[in-house]
């Protein structure tokens, strides 16, 4: 089989290369930038990867380099996606790169004659602001938009025009999503991804003076990746697959750092998951940027259920322990030079 990525530089599509590589496939990996060493070295050393690694010049603006990559493919992975919590323009930012992407590569695809796309979404496309209730693949945010929850709001318009060009045009593919949670682990490539960036500023300071009441649902890199492999595998895979280990919260998170060798960093100590700790939390927020604002708003103090049940019975799934996938996750940034000295 031969399985063209979208975003292969990136944390999650490095990962899905390797994957790839590993069971024997052949790989068409898409970078914006063929002569950025940065992006391609890391891919490059991949095992596998000096006779069935190919790498193609593609931007998410531009649909002329997807037809090249896509060319001869069985399969795409469509992975790339810019993913930030504040952005200066979220229209150009976020939902143009999402939006016009996936149409450019779904064209492209379809003009290739691939068979299977398995499309990158988030659990961003479930919900925007979780009740207290388990969520499944048959749920779809509602309420994001523009000015509320940006990133969260480019994922579902780029989902929903997945389905809508399957549904209208009848191409040359069927397709399969994946919806991971928070995507944790060590990294492939030196540049530190949103996720993993919390790690990193939890162990430096300043960004997170304080414990919030933030529980999000995480799950491993390494297990988004046998996920998109899976799908492109099992021929009677079909429809959304929510992926995603177990909450973790940040009390949890702080404690798990403190008790494997990262004590000596700056950690926070003051703990603002009480009621009242919320309610400053809340205050406070209205002061950050839109984007992080909207996140805290929408996430603060709530418990987010995730029915996994799906991709576990269809896929055959089970997920790493999500404790120890930060552990592992500190000690990568730690030796990218993510994080400053110990204290």
């Amino acid at each position: 089989m031969r399985v063209a990525v979208t975003g292969a530089s990136g944390f999650i599509g490095s990962e899905v290369v390797r994957a790839l590589l590993d069971r024997g496939y052949a790989v068409h990996g898409t970078v914006r930038d063929l002569a950025d060493v940065t992006k391609t070295d890391s891919l490059k050393q991949l095992d596998g990867a000096d006779d069935r690694l190919e790498l193609f010049a593609a931007d998410l603006m531009e649909p002329a380099g997807f037809v090249d990559a896509f060319g001869g493919c069985d399969v795409v992975m469509h992975v790339a996606s810019p993913y930030a919590i504040d952005v200066d323009d979220a229209q150009r930012d976020l939902v143009d790169p999402a939006l016009t992407g996936t149409l450019n590569v779904l064209n492209a695809a379809d003009a290739a004659g691939v068979k299977r796309v398995v499309q990158t979404s988030s659990i961003a496309a479930i919900s925007d602001e979780f009740e207290d209730r388990m969520y499944t693949e048959a749920d779809w945010n509602e309420l994001s938009s523009l000015t509320r929850n940006p990133y969260y709001y480019s994922k579902t318009l780029a989902e929903r025009a997945a389905w809508d060009f399957v549904e209208s045009r009848s191409p040359s593919f069927d397709i399969v999503v994946i919806n991971p949670s928070a995507v944790l682990g060590p990294s492939l490539v030196p540049s530190i991804n949103t996720t993993n960036r919390t790690t990193v500023d939890l162990l430096n300071g300043g960004v997170y003076p304080a414990i919030l009441a933030l529980a999000y649902p995480s799950v491993d890199v390494r297990d988004v990746a046998e996920a998109h492999c899976r799908a492109a595998e099992t021929p009677s895979a079909s429809g959304r697959y929510i992926c995603s280990a177990s909450v973790l919260p940040m009390a949890r998170s702080v404690e798990i750092l403190r008790e494997n060798g990262f004590s000596g960093y700056k950690l926070p100590k003051l703990n603002l998951t009480s009621a009242m700790g919320i309610f400053v939390t809340r205050q406070l927020a209205r002061f950050q940027p839109p984007g992080t604002r909207s996140f805290l708003e929408s996430t603060l103090g709530r418990t987010i259920r995730l029915d996994t049940s799906k991709i576990a019975a269809d896929l055959g799934m089970e997920f790493r322990d999500i404790e120890e996938t930060l552990i592992q996750t500190a000690e990568d940034v730690v030796r990218w030079g993510h994080v400053g000295a110990k204290q």
